[in-house]
C-alpha cells in the first residue's frame, strides 16, 4: 500500500518545473528508489514472519507495474528524455506476462524467473539513472544509463518471449496429459461390481 502510495508523490516530484529542477529531479529519484526497494523489504517481512496474504499477493505486482509504468510514462511524456517505444515495450511485456499467467493459471502456476527478476533490477536501475537531473551530471552517466535501459530491453524482449514458450509448454503438457487420462478412463473396459 505504501509502495502505491508514494506513487503520486513521484509523479508530482519528477514534474516540477517541468522536470528541470535539480532538486526535485533528486527528491524524484529518491522516492523511486526507496519506493522500488520496499518491494524487497516487503517481500521479505511478509515471509518472515508469515504474514503472505492473498491481498499482498494481488497488491504487490500492481504497485510494481504502477511505479514503473508512472516513470516511463513521464520520462517519455511529457519530459521527452525517453523514446516512446521504450515503454510501449516494456509495458507491453509486462501485460502480456500478466495476461498469460492468468490465462495458464488452471493449469499451473508460472513462477518468476531468473531472467525476469535480472529483467526487474536492469529496469530499476536504468529508470532510476534516467531521473537524475542527467544534463547537470557527467555524460558518462547518460551513457551508463543508455546501455542499462538497452540490457533492460533486451533482457524484456528475451525473457517475455520465453515465457510464452513456457506458458504454451504448460498448457500442451496439461491438454496431454487430460487426453491420456481421458483415454485410460474410455479404454479400462466395464467397471468392476
Amino acid at each position: 500500500m505504501a509502495r502505491i502510495l508514494l506513487v503520486p508523490f513521484f509523479a508530482w516530484a519528477l514534474l516540477v518545473d517541468g522536470g528541470d529542477s535539480v532538486t526535485w529531479r533528486l527528491v524524484a529519484t529518491g522516492i523511486f528508489v526507496v519506493a522500488a526497494s520496499s518491494d524487497r523489504l516487503d517481500g521479505y517481512l511478509a515471509r518472515r514472519y508469515d504474514l503472505v496474504t492473498d491481498l499482498g499477493k494481488l497488491l504487490d505486482p500492481i504497485a510494481d507495474k504502477l511505479l514503473v509504468g508512472t516513470a516511463l510514462v513521464l520520462l517519455t511524456w511529457p519530459l521527452g528524455e525517453l523514446p516512446w517505444w521504450v515503454p510501449v515495450v516494456i509495458l507491453a511485456r509486462e501485460l502480456g506476462v500478466t495476461l498469460l499467467r492468468f490465462a495458464v493459471l488452471r493449469y499451473a502456476v508460472m513462477p518468476a524467473s531468473r531472467g525476469g527478476k535480472l529483467k526487474t533490477v536492469l529496469q530499476l536501475v536504468a529508470i532510476s539513472l534516467f531521473l537524475l537531473p542527467l544534463s547537470y551530471l557527467p555524460a558518462w552517466i547518460g551513457v551508463v544509463a543508455w546501455v542499462v535501459l538497452g540490457a533492460a530491453i533486451v533482457v524484456t524482449v528475451v525473457t517475455g518471449v520465453e515465457y510464452g514458450y513456457q506458458g504454451w509448454r504448460l498448457r500442451r503438457d496439461a491438454i496431454r496429459a487430460a487426453r491420456g487420462a481421458q483415454a485410460a478412463g474410455t479404454s479400462g473396459g466395464a467397471p468392476a461390481a
